[in-house]
């Protein structure tokens, strides 16, 4: 009995060790992306298109590997999933800090793209996915893409502090998905608990270079810039910012003042970039005069 037994796990261990794990035809992929204040995390397989038709139907009527009207997990093996750690709106529509399943229902000029709570489904859903688990859809029109993409690529691009466009690629189709974080509210709450109990200079600083940057209350800028200048002395980042919010104001003479003032502490720096830029506006803001 002994050696029944003794045989029996060794023609296991044997087949065990037999087993290979082989790559996956559709490898796996993370695209993390910063937005202003929000990190936005998309994890993803890349199938590839390997001479095949993939979205919609052939000339002789046979489906493509995705084919119109039918929900697609947006990649392969397990659902793509997207995370946002703060709340971010998609075309109107607010996603929760969190972690949803992607899916779409492509259309020859029209997809439905959804955001999913159950992150939990294997394969494109069709077995147990439920509507009413959608934290919502959304219409998207896809767009041609000028060159080919074998491997289904997810990325963003047009990234400024307060948006993103998150972009489907593969074979010829590009689906963009804009998505609008709220950095000026987050940024807007820093600003009023920094400047409460006696704040810096440097903290003045930032505030006012944040609005100037984000084209915002010049006003409150200068203010702050009066304040980091008194409490902080003349240096020629302070003095380059406050010529910008003067001149956003149309107040060329104080702007060029500044703006000259920025400059020769710049040069005296050797701080050369400055230099420059201070006297292309001094020269452009000149010519504001004269109109």
């Amino acid at each position: 009995m002994k050696k029944v037994i003794l045989l029996f796990f060794l023609f296991v261990g044997l087949y065990g060790s037999a087993q290979l794990n082989h790559p996956k035809a559709s490898p796996a992929a993370t695209v993390t992306q910063e937005v202003g204040f929000t990190t936005i995390k998309v994890d993803y397989s890349r199938p590839a298109v390997r001479g095949r038709k993939v979205f919609g139907n052939l000339p002789d009527g046979k489906k493509g590997l995705v084919p119109y009207g039918r929900i697609w997990r947006v990649g392969a093996n397990e659902s793509t999933k997207i995370t946002v750690d703060t709340d971010v709106s998609i075309l109107g529509n607010t996603l929760i800090a969190g972690t949803y399943a992607l899916y779409a229902f492509p259309e020859e000029n029209e997809w439905e793209v959804v955001f999913h709570k159950n992150t939990t489904h294997w394969g494109d859903g069709r077995n147990n996915y439920n509507a009413e688990e959608d934290a919502f859809r959304v219409r998207i029109k896809p767009n041609s893409k000028a060159g080919f993409q074998e491997n289904l690529l997810i990325s963003f691009d047009n990234i400024s502090h307060n948006v993103a466009d998150m972009i489907w690629s593969w074979e010829n189709t590009q689906v963009v998905i804009p998505i609008t974080v709220n950095t000026k509210g987050i940024m807007e709450e820093q600003i009023e608990k920094a400047l409460q109990p006696g704040p810096s200079a440097q903290t003045y600083y930032e505030a006012a270079r944040y609005y100037v940057e984000q084209g915002i209350k010049y006003p409150e800028a200068l203010t702050y810039l009066n304040k980091a200048l008194e409490l902080g002395g003349d240096t020629y980042y302070f003095h380059r910012v406050k010529s910008l919010a003067e001149a956003a104001l149309k107040d060329y003479k104080s702007a060029i003042k500044s703006a000259q003032k920025s400059l020769e502490i710049a040069d005296g720096l050797g701080k050369d970039e400055f230099v420059l830029m201070n006297q292309k506006n001094i020269d452009l803001w000149k010519g504001k005069l004269k109109d």
